[in-house]
């Protein structure tokens, strides 16, 4: 009987020690799991801050599209305008003729020895004059000007203007002659052609 109890009192001490050991494997697998979790979540939180960051950056960059979006609407807008004003600046068409008419005016000099030389100098004078009215309208002016400003007062003002154009084919309609003024009506046919190389 001794030794029954002795054994059963063996058994429950191992018992005891047995179950210790699996409370103590338990705590231990408790314990692993708890970092594991933990470094879920910190992997997570990463995850989610860089998913938080990325959605940021696209935001970024669907602004920044929109803006470049609007910025080539403005620049297409601007472009039409400037085609529609274009057009309607235009006054030769294809298949089309404009003709141009212009009046030259020239002075005879003084210091003439006949009055058909002041004749003559008048008419060539006159019509050097219409050839520049008919460059002045179908190549336009070039206009420079500069002023000088001192003391709020403007010293001195200067405007220079020049045109610079190749005429062909232009005609003398009229010249008249009164009093030493010599005017020339001069015209010219253009076409679209003429224009377009």
């Amino acid at each position: 009987m001794k030794y029954s109890m002795l054994l059963v009192a063996l058994l429950s001490v191992n018992t005891l020690l047995a179950s210790e050991d699996v409370q103590t494997a338990q705590d231990a697998q408790l314990q692993q799991t708890k970092a594991e979790l933990e470094a879920a979540r910190n992997t997570a939180t990463r995850a989610q801050n860089e998913v938080r960051a990325a959605k940021d950056e696209t935001i970024k960059t669907q602004q920044e599209l929109a803006m470049a979006k609007e910025e080539i609407a403005k620049a297409k807008s601007c472009l039409e305008e400037a085609k529609k004003k274009k057009e309607k600046e235009q006054n030769l068409k294809k298949n089309e003729t404009l003709t141009i008419s212009v009046t030259g005016q020239g002075v005879a000099p003084m210091n003439t020895s006949s009055p058909a030389q002041a004749y003559a100098l008048a008419k060539r004078a006159a019509i050097a004059d219409a050839y520049r009215a008919i460059a002045e309208k179908v190549q336009g002016v070039r206009i420079d000007g500069q002023d000088l400003v001192k003391d709020m007062m403007i010293k001195r003002s200067v405007i220079r203007t020049s045109v610079k154009a190749m005429v062909r084919n232009a005609n003398v309609v009229e010249t008249t002659f009164k009093e030493g003024l010599c005017e020339v009506e001069m015209e010219i046919v253009i076409s679209y052609s003429d224009f377009v190389r």
